[in-house]
């Protein structure tokens, strides 16, 4: 069904790169989620005040809460699709976060709320009624969320939506609650105990689980996850496939919302080569992956020394030392300086955020590493941390 209302509601469907269809797909989506959820609600409402039961209305009051999370949803589509201006140079996607943060607030008032409904339910139970109704209308609920715990699944990751997904995940919740809230009504008759309040309690257990998920993944938005590694794997293969391409490092990505990347990096060249060549280089790596992954690069040329004896053998010498520390650890931007008393050593460590070292600590050992091997070699290190796990680092 859904695949036919994409079909005609959605123009161009396939180009989800597109801001336009982005909105489309979300608007759709939000609209379904509204009706469908007003609608459980009502026919959940009815039949748990003709079973008696505080799960059933619970659960009725739930589908309330969703359709407003589908408002919520529909609102940041419509903010997010908004162009970028002079003081958001970088779009508006990120109001799908936020809306998605807001969603699992929502769903933790819920929750809290049902606990508390629940418990006093189990110290002070009533009789429920069993009814055909209720348990017809809970089997069609089910029916209807996996439907759209499939379609927000599907079209959220198509689009890369939080929000859908963020609704994917809370329809799934209802329907492992609404699961324990139909076994509920058909049990609690047949043993002669009324389960309805352990059964809300069970329901708000897995609707507080899923708000905090949805929290925990919506900070991780905010506060700047690490990026796809599949992305870092495409974008540095798209670099090193260039003749002329030496190493490359120092690979940060910025990701403000959904068709909303920008990254920085640093490729190594020769310095013997052309600077116009190498600049046209970059420019080419820039046009690519701007063209074909949709994503605006910005490219850092460094030239470096593979022709100098003295250079290759300190570089060897330095590549041994860290290796002899943390075999994780790689260096880049290796320039020797040579002094009539002593040599430099300049060059950037690349630091994993899980390192045990601190960068005082690392200066001593890597310091002392090379004193084993050269007493007038001195090391002035630069410390970078590894913003991307998928990087490696090119050792010059």
């Amino acid at each position: 069904m859904m695949r036919l209302l994409v079909k005609l509601l959605v123009k161009d469907a396939d180009a989800v790169e597109k801001d336009e269809v982005r909105k489309a797909y979300g608007n759709l989506a939000s609209m379904t989620g509204i009706v469908a959820n007003l609608l459980l609600c009502l026919f959940k409402f009815m039949a748990g005040t003709i079973a008696n039961s505080i799960s059933i209305t619970a659960d009725a009051v739930n589908n309330l809460s969703d359709a407003g999370s589908s408002i919520v949803s529909l609102v940041s589509f419509h903010l997010a699709g908004k162009p970028a201006d002079a003081k958001h140079p970088f779009g508006h996607a990120r109001y799908e976060c936020l809306a998605s943060l807001l969603v699992a607030v929502l769903i933790l008032f819920l929750g809290v709320e049902l606990a508390k409904e629940s418990v006093s339910k189990i110290l002070d139970p009533q009789e429920v009624v069993f009814s055909w109704t209720a348990v017809i209308v809970l089997g069609i609920s089910i029916l209807v969320k996996l439907w759209m715990y499939a379609y927000n699944r599907h079209y959220g990751a198509l689009i890369h939506s939080s929000v859908m997904e963020a609704t994917a995940a809370d329809s799934l919740s209802d329907v492992l609650g609404t699961g324990g809230v139909l076994l509920s009504t058909i049990i609690s008759p047949l043993i002669h105990f009324n389960l309805d309040g352990y059964m809300g309690v069970l329901v708000a257990a897995f609707i507080l689980f899923t708000g905090i998920s949805l929290i925990r993944s919506a900070l991780d938005e905010l506060l700047g996850k690490a990026p796809d590694p599949d992305i870092v794997k495409e974008i540095i293969a798209r670099i090193r496939k260039y003749d002329g391409v030496l190493g490359v490092h120092d690979l940060i990505v910025h990701d403000y919302g959904p068709n909303r990347l920008f990254v920085s990096v640093h490729v190594e060249v020769d310095y013997r080569r052309d600077i116009f060549e190498s600049h046209d280089m970059i420019d080419n790596i820039e046009k690519e992956i701007k063209e074909e992954m949709g994503i605006e690069t910005v490219v850092h040329m460094d030239p470096i020394r593979t022709d100098d004896e003295l250079t290759n053998a300190l570089r060897e010498m330095l590549r041994k030392v860290l290796k002899q520390i943390d075999p994780v650890l790689s260096f880049h931007d290796f320039r020797v300086v040579p002094g009539t008393t002593h040599t430099n050593l300049i060059f950037d460590v690349v630091v994993p955020f899980d390192s045990a070292y601190d960068d005082e600590t690392l200066m001593k050992l890597i310091t002392d590493g090379i004193h084993t091997y050269r007493k007038d070699c001195y090391a002035v290190i630069t410390f970078d941390r590894a913003y991307t796990s998928e990087e490696k680092r090119e050792e010059d």
